[in-house]
């Protein structure tokens, strides 16, 4: 679910602080994007959507998100958008979210 190798990567080459910023700023923009196709899913921007969350999940270890994004944003490009699995999608990303956190707090990262 989690990639803690890119992740303890990623604190080594950012440092403790920047690597706090970071999660929080990955945490803010992809909740921001999540939230609204909880709400509505625009098939216009669906592909652009997902590309960007697989793009920011990959960076920050999230390897089954990332790799559900990726399976969305082909489909989408194919114009399959309606057969999207949003609902996977969006609870990989709950489910690798409090992971990540409760990974965090107990220094799986470290």
């Amino acid at each position: 679910m989690i990639d803690w190798t890119r992740v303890a990567s990623l604190k080594a080459e950012t440092g403790d602080e920047d690597f706090e910023e970071i999660v929080l700023l990955f945490i803010e923009e992809v909740s921001e994007i999540t939230d609204r196709l909880r709400e509505t899913i625009n098939l216009c921007s669906l592909e652009e959507d997902l590309h960007c969350l697989k793009g920011s999940a990959m960076n920050l270890g999230f390897a089954e998100f990332s790799d559900l994004c990726s399976v969305g944003e082909s489909m989408s490009a194919k114009g399959k958008g309606t057969a999207v699995d949003m609902a996977e999608i969006l609870a990989s990303f709950d489910r690798s979210k409090q992971a990540f956190l409760a990974g965090l707090q107990t220094g799986i990262a470290a």
